[in-house]
């Protein structure tokens, strides 16, 4: 019964590693990509 808690523990602890990086990333990283390319659009002055 031990053994099958431990087990169970630690898929428990990947799942939510798992979430909190898709999280992250869907929360902040994409965002910056999609602030970069605005300000490209944006942006510059063409000489």
């Amino acid at each position: 019964m031990e053994l099958f808690l431990e087990y169970l523990k630690e898929a428990l602890k990947g799942i939510m590693r798992a979430v909190s990086a898709h999280l992250f990333q869907k929360n902040f990283l994409d965002k910056e990509k999609t602030t970069r390319s605005r300000s490209k659009q944006k942006g510059g002055l063409r000489k």
